[in-house]
């Protein structure tokens, strides 16, 4: 087969797996998509390197550590352990998979710190930063919540809004509060340093509208350009757990300094393997392509940031960055109560990854849209797809050649069957172009067209019936051969996306797929007995992978800590038994109970816990009706000091329980009880 394109050179990155939790299926929306890509570069004859590493540093990996009684490094050491068993078991073939706490890492973040300093890009400046006065320590951007700036949503990080997407400084937020004590931040006089992102500003518009980024990519950034680009805080006081700046005691490189690096470190890193230079792709005049396939989440990162460091250090940019949405399960977010926020681990337990490997390829696109993963139609589309269509090819046949022609493939194929091999292999330029623009769903649909070709040309042949006509053995040799030739290109086609199917056929064939192969039929061949190459999904494998996920007491702690800092907030000091008895439960009749205007997760009620009414916000909206609750008798802590919300005061706490969502239930007192009455 020619090749449409000369040989390139490419080098591709994913995303940093954050090396503080599991991975999970949203996880493997991204690396499949990377995965495929990769897998074709090679397939197409273009020297394709993906280079890759876990994200090792900062306070979440910190603070884990810290409530596991571990060190941070053995905690990395034990999680990237644990990524390479699911980057393996979902067939990843990532050329060096490494980590951001690194001697390169840390070699290659100082160059680029130096060279963006002695380029009079980093600038000192002492700032007013939030700190928690009863944690003793300066607050990471995560670690502080409160009202977004922007559009007033509770509840938001420090960074940016979850719901606006607006970014600020933690001291923008409107009435702030530390996620590590509950207590309001005070604000203390620090010294930071900032690289001189605002020089940027023109730069940066060229290069983001150059074609490097997808459109709806670029029009984002071009907000941020817009409302002008503010110099970034690449810092942080200690502790935290990362590279220490060299020429300033005390301060850290921000994780998002270091963790881009880490693409250049795992490169080096294998570069330092082969005995070979790795700054010759990282030179401002490389001719390696460089590719970056990110989640839709970090763009700016990567759009902004990362490109004007690189050039503040006389290296490279990218050619391109991949940015796609979201995985939704069921038209929802992943649900812990629901099981469908699935780790890698208990997916591997019950499917073959190369399920949902090609049901990905099946709906992805080039575009940022969300992904939506319907499980029933899941279950559908890879069986009749690739059971029902591409193996079914290989099943009608190879029967026939086995038992009755000693395994061994006709010297030719029928004339009919020449033309529609041809015109099948013809039908690569179009797979190929849709392989190359990420458009996967577009290349499948081709790919299982030539496969109803191949089911369509078999059931018309009829060998099963040719094959009682002693002189039609001949044909029904030739017929079978065809359909094998069929079978054989169609997974050389997929094998980007079924690299485990390739395997096994090429086990199954004595023979190695590959594009130029395919210019000749495989004719007067011995072939191995078939076994079976792939088999339907049960919808009991479906239901038992969501029983496994599903969120209980007894593991939320380690399913929980996929990202987020909150997820790994450690267990606060131990106490006295005598200072639980401090808590006063009461019997509350709720009185009445409405919406709170503004706010997404509470209800506020009138509670009378007999003699004596206390207004209570409570985070049950998601689960209760307010019509529903007036009259209830439910139970609160009643000595729980007032607490002034933006809402008002809260006057205690009502008890509830449950995995969340619209699984919260509020605790109810045996019936017969009084409003007022204690609780033991």
């Amino acid at each position: 087969m020619p090749q449409d394109t000369p040989q390139r050179e490419i080098l591709v990155t994913a995303a940093l797996p954050y090396a503080n939790g599991p991975l999970h299926i949203g996880h493997m929306l991204e690396y499949v998509q990377c995965d495929v890509w990769v897998r074709f570069q090679r397939l197409i004859g273009n020297t394709c390197t993906w280079v890759w590493a876990d994200d090792a540093h900062g306070t979440p990996i910190m603070l884990r550590a810290e409530h596991e009684g571990i060190s941070p490094l053995e905690l990395t050491e034990r999680i990237k352990q644990e990524h390479e068993r699911d980057i393996e078991g979902f067939l990843l073939s990532p050329d060096n998979f490494h980590t951001t706490h690194s001697d390169e890492n840390r070699e290659l973040a100082e160059m680029v710190y130096r060279r963006n300093r002695d380029a009079g890009l980093i600038v000192k400046r002492t700032i007013a930063q939030l700190y928690d006065a009863e944690k003793n320590m300066f607050l990471p951007d995560r670690y502080v919540k409160g009202i977004c700036p922007n559009c007033n949503t509770p509840d938001q990080y420090g960074d940016n809004c979850e719901k606006c997407s607006a970014t600020y400084d933690a001291t923008e937020l409107k009435e702030p509060y530390s996620v590590m004590s509950g207590s309001k931040p005070v604000l203390r006089d620090s010294e930071q340093y900032f690289f001189a992102l605002s020089k940027y500003t023109d730069w940066l518009s060229n290069w983001t509208t150059s074609g490097t980024l997808q459109p709806e990519i670029a029009n984002k950034i071009r907000e941020w350009l817009d409302a002008g680009l503010q110099d970034w805080d690449i810092s942080r006081n200690a502790p935290y757990w990362g590279f220490e700046i060299p020429d300033a005691p005390g301060k850290y490189f921000y994780v998002w300094l270091d963790a881009p690096i880490g693409y250049i470190a795992s490169h080096k890193n294998l570069m330092d393997q082969r005995g070979e230079n790795f700054m010759d792709a990282w030179q401002q005049d490389s001719t390696v392509e460089l590719y970056h396939f990110i989640g839709k989440d970090i763009a700016n990162f990567h759009t902004l940031f990362w490109p004007a460091m690189l050039d503040g250090a006389d290296l490279r940019k990218p050619n391109g960055v991949f940015c796609h949405g979201f995985l939704m399960v069921d038209d929802a977010k992943m649900s812990k109560s629901r099981g469908t926020f699935v780790s890698c681990e208990t997916y591997l337990k019950h499917l073959d990854p190369e399920y949902l490997r090609y049901y990905f390829a099946a709906k992805l696109n080039s575009g940022v849209a969300d992904f939506n993963l319907q499980l029933d139609d899941f279950v559908l589309r890879v069986n009749a797809d690739l059971v029902g269509k591409v193996v079914n090819i290989a099943s009608r046949c190879a029967g026939f050649i086995t038992k009755q022609f000693d395994g061994k493939l006709a010297n030719t194929l029928p004339d009919d069957a020449a033309q529609t091999y041809q015109d099948m292999l013809n039908s690569w330029g179009d797979i190929q172009n849709h392989y190359e623009g990420r458009e996967y769903g577009k290349a499948m649909r081709e790919i299982m067209l030539l496969a109803e070709k191949a089911n369509s040309y078999i059931a018309d042949a009829e060998p099963w019936v040719r094959i009682k006509d002693e002189n039609s053995r001949d044909e029904v040799q030739q017929i079978c051969t065809a359909g094998i030739n069929f079978y054989r290109m169609i997974v050389t086609f997929l094998a980007p996306v079924l690299p485990n199917l390739a395997d096994k056929t090429e086990t199954f064939l004595n023979a190695e797929l590959n594009l130029a192969s395919l210019d000749n039929p495989l004719l007067d061949h011995s072939i191995e007995k078939y076994k079976p190459m792939m088999t339907r999904i049960e919808e009991k494998s479906i239901q038992q992978m969501i029983d496994d996920s599903k969120e209980d007491i007894s593991n939320f702690s380690k399913s929980a800590v996929t990202s987020g800092p909150l997820a790994d907030e450690p267990v606060k000091d131990e106490i006295e038994y005598g200072d639980f008895d401090k808590v006063d439960f009461r019997v509350a009749r709720i009185v009445e109970a409405k919406q709170v205007e503004g706010a997404d997760k509470l209800l506020q009620l009138t509670l009378d816990i007999g003699g004596e009414t206390r207004n209570v916000f409570a985070g049950i909206k998601s689960a209760y009706n307010p019509d529903d609750l007036e009259g209830r008798l439910t139970v609160m802590v009643a000595n729980l000091k007032p607490r002034k919300m933006r809402f008002g005061m809260s006057e205690g706490m009502v008890l509830a329980a449950g995995p969340g969502g619209s699984d919260l239930f509020i605790l109810n007192p045996d019936e017969g009880a009084e409003p007022g009455m204690r609780v033991k």
